[in-house]
């Protein structure tokens, strides 16, 4: 997965996808310093909504902080036409496909990596995590990619959704029958019982587990299309936006009509989940053409830009450099206190929004010296 170019001017489209990479990057690595600072202010309603919003929901339900993840599988996929016919016409498909599998494995090998490698022993080794879905998303796609047209794609994706929705709904899980959704009592939970070994995230089962890794590769999917469109010279920025808008809509009112039956659930990546989010996903997209692309208003997404640019690279730093710390080394203390005594919980508002400050700060450092991290 490389880390895109610097933008320049003969490739105006790319400018909104690096800028919404950084924007779901940002919130990946600052999210829960911001949800845990929203969940102590007292700010009536609002602070409320926001730290509703900024936690993960409980099982069934669909929140922004929800988005973020699958949001950065829709990007990844939409980067995906922009690099493989660049890879093919340079080094021939055989190549091209040893290289994405190449590049694949070395990000599940980072995300053993991030959650510990081996330093609670083989036994404890996370196998599958976000990094290691972003692999396995980015390996599935670009595969699908090389070998498949479009309209293909948008089966092969529809067969990943409605096959995945089958297995949960007929295949009975032993004492617990078909179609139970609940946690413990579904077929991908049951799959990671039985079959994923390691460390996993939720006792016996992973919230990037087995089985949903399958529509997970489906919201790559998603992505891919969208890029493929961005890629069509044959229509306008302009034109984009509406075919981006509607489309958005579209999949938001089949995911939550699925959701009915399939309900949307983020911690099983159910198909309802995948058409929600890729709905949310599409409409981010065309806001973010809109407004950088179509009206050309860039200076407020240049530290989205930053963090787009070396996303990797700053989710790596994020695992290793505890940035609340730091950041309370400028704010905390007396200066926290004193905000707090003024509106409880602020203090913790600024030290989450320094850190977040520190962390940009850094990718605006390796931008500006054009350093990127690459696989």
């Amino acid at each position: 997965m490389d880390a895109p170019s610097v933008p320049s001017s003969s490739a105006p489209r790319l400018v909104a996808l690096d800028v919404l990479r950084g924007f779901a990057m940002f919130w990946i690595v600052g999210g829960d310093a911001f949800g845990g600072a929203f969940s102590k202010l007292n700010g009536g309603p609002v602070a409320a909504l926001l730290a509703r919003e900024f936690e993960h929901s409980a099982w069934v339900g669909f929140t922004f902080y929800d988005l973020i993840f699958p949001l950065f599988v829709f990007v990844l996929g939409a980067a995906i036409p922009f690099a493989v016919p660049r890879l093919i016409a340079e080094h021939g498909r055989p190549a091209t496909l040893r290289r994405v599998l190449r590049r694949a494995a070395l990000l599940v090998v980072l995300g053993w990596f991030y959650y510990g490698g081996l330093s609670g022993g083989f036994s404890q080794i996370r196998l599958l995590g976000v990094l290691q879905r972003l692999g396995l998303c980015y390996l599935g796609a670009s595969v699908l990619f090389v070998f498949l047209r479009p309209r293909m794609l948008v089966v092969a994706a529809a067969a990943l959704l409605v096959g995945y929705w089958a297995l949960m709904t007929f295949v009975p899980v032993p004492d617990f029958g078909a179609g139970d959704f609940l946690e413990g009592h579904n077929l991908a939970n049951w799959c990671d019982a039985q079959w994923l070994g390691g460390r996993k995230h939720d006792g016996d089962h992973d919230v990037e587990g087995l089985l949903s890794t399958l529509p997970a590769i489906a919201s790559c999917l998603l992505g891919l299309l969208a890029g493929v469109r961005l890629r069509d010279a044959t229509r306008s920025a302009q034109q984009k936006v509406v075919e981006f808008f509607v489309a958005g809509v579209l999949l938001l009112v089949v995911g939550f009509a699925w959701g009915g039956q399939f309900p949307v659930i983020k911690k099983l990546w159910t198909s309802s989940f995948v058409l929600v989010a890729g709905g949310w996903s599409v409409l981010l997209l065309a806001l973010f053409l809109y407004v950088i692309d179509v009206q050309c208003w860039r200076a407020w997404a240049a530290p989205f830009e930053w963090v787009g640019a070396n996303s990797l690279a700053i989710y790596l730093v994020c695992n290793l450099v505890d940035f609340r710390k730091a950041s309370a080394r400028f704010a905390g203390g007396e200066v926290a206190a004193w905000l707090d005594a003024r509106w409880t919980g602020l203090g913790g508002v600024m030290l989450a929004l320094v850190g977040a400050a520190l962390c940009v700060a850094l990718c605006r450092l390796l931008y500006a010296r054009k350093i990127f991290l690459r696989l």
